[in-house]
């Protein structure tokens, strides 16, 4: 594929999709909507909302999108800002291995923004539209390269920004200019440091992606001059941020015979914590119960990973709960001392004194030798938890694919249970929203979900 054509091809290929013909597809759809309100409940208290709240309101606006959990509405930019915060203020939301972050925490709330704000927009539409959004934010991380990570972008921003756009011009159904401007609008606009992990600036970015893609589609509406090829070239997006020749490899290929949101589908997570320290947990949950330890008998515990396997754990010695779920020692601690691995454990609360004088038990080791599982996720990726107690015995448990990731996946079962914990205070909520998600179809439909939201 010539290097000026990978913007007009790659909009070409989303306006010919049919995502809503894919039974598979339509029912993972189904299920992260109902995981993303579910993460979007469980976070509708983060005192971060209300910050973000006294910034709406200063501004005012016409508030006519509604804002999950908060019995509110806002104007559309403000409310794609607020929901994306909310669904990842706890990273209790999904990840897809492809993206290495969060898809729908961005797309999503683009598209309830223009859901609200659009005539006659139907539920198979929106599903379309964000099977479509999750499989453009994984091809872009696919095809951007690990280096784009690590490096320190955040990927749930400089990937979602793009997505959440094509997911709100596919609903929309934009012309093929429109679209290929929308995806310039957005690939300008894509930002992101992963140095905010562990403050309220890490689930800023989701809200300011969904905000800036909305923007994007504003953009072109309006035929607002920009460029076509935005991803075209040296120049271009994936020239800057990542690697242009294996975009020109992978970015389409394939197109349309699976789709990522199916294969390798989304990661449903029980733990509101960073994905990275899931492997970690669920081999420390398993130690725990096989051994039942007393904490006063543990010498040490030393916990592998394959190199760059911790990337996104970059805190070691965390101060708060909020920092703890980007630390895979925190994590440990927390399930050797029998603290809940749950939403009250990860607050911004200060982390108790005996769980910070116990940290420095917990080592962090890297062994490249090691192979990989076939099954892992994310591929070659795995953690050892070695625990060594003070007579000199030692305990260790391998984890290739944590609980909740592709090839050890929540069910729909699962998932109901999921969103029921988060509105346990409203169960009656709970049931409605469910039967609504099951059946989202016509406009009538949609028009019940933005109302239960």
């Amino acid at each position: 594929m010539s290097e000026n054509k990978l913007t007009l091809s790659l909009a070409e290929r989303i306006l010919q999709s049919r995502p809503e013909s894919d039974e598979k597809a339509m029912l993972a759809a189904r299920m992260g909507l109902i995981d993303y309100l579910a993460s979007s409940f469980a976070g509708r208290q983060d005192t971060g909302i209300a910050k973000l709240w006294s910034i709406v309101d200063s501004e005012g606006g016409h508030a006519v999108v509604p804002v999950v959990g908060q019995d509110r509405k806002a104007s559309p930019r403000q409310a794609a800002l607020l929901n994306g915060f909310i669904g990842h203020a706890l990273d209790y939301d999904d990840v897809h291995s492809d993206v290495r972050g969060h898809p729908s925490t961005v797309i999503l709330p683009a598209l309830i923004s223009a859901a609200s704000t659009s005539i006659a927009v139907g539920g198979e539409r929106l599903l379309a539209s964000y099977i479509l959004g999750v499989e453009t934010m994984a091809r872009f991380g696919k095809s951007i390269g690990s280096e784009h990570y690590l490096k320190g972008w955040h990927n749930t921003y400089t990937l979602g920004v793009i997505a959440a756009a094509v997911a709100v011009a596919y609903l929309k159904s934009f012309t093929q200019e429109q679209l290929e401007r929308t995806i310039g609008f957005a690939a300008t606009q894509s930002s992101g440091l992963r140095n905010q992990f562990g403050t309220e600036a890490k689930p800023l970015h989701a809200g300011m992606a969904a905000q800036a893609a909305l923007l994007a589609v504003s953009l072109a509406e309006v035929d607002f001059g920009g460029t076509r090829t935005s991803l075209d070239g040296k120049s271009g997006y994936f020239g800057v941020y990542g690697n242009l020749e294996l975009a020109e490899q992978t970015l389409l290929e394939g197109w349309g015979q699976s789709w990522k949101i199916v294969e390798p589908g989304l990661w449903f997570k029980i733990y509101p914590f960073c994905s990275a320290a899931h492997h970690a947990a669920d081999a420390v949950v398993r130690l725990a119960e096989q051994h039942s330890f007393d904490p006063r008998d543990i010498e040490q515990v030393d916990i592998v990973f394959p190199t760059g396997g911790d990337a996104a754990l970059i805190e070691r010695n965390p101060r708060t709960g909020e920092q703890g779920r980007f630390s895979v020692e925190y994590v440990t601690a927390a399930a050797l001392l029998g603290l809940p691995l749950s939403v009250e454990s990860f607050t911004n609360a200060t982390i108790p004194k005996h769980v910070l004088e116990w940290l420095p038990r917990i080592q962090r080791s890297y062994d490249d030798t090691i192979e990989a599982a076939p099954h892992a996720v994310p591929k070659g990726r795995f953690t050892i938890v070695k625990i060594t107690v003070k007579n000199g015995e030692s305990y260790s448990e391998r984890v290739d694919c944590p609980r909740g990731a592709p090839g050890n996946a929540l069910s729909l079962e699962d998932l109901k249970q999921k969103l029921e914990g988060s509105l346990s205070y409203a169960p009656e909520s709970a049931s409605a929203l469910l039967k609504t998600i099951l059946a989202l179809r016509s406009e009538t439909d949609m028009q019940t979900l933005l109302h239960q939201l």
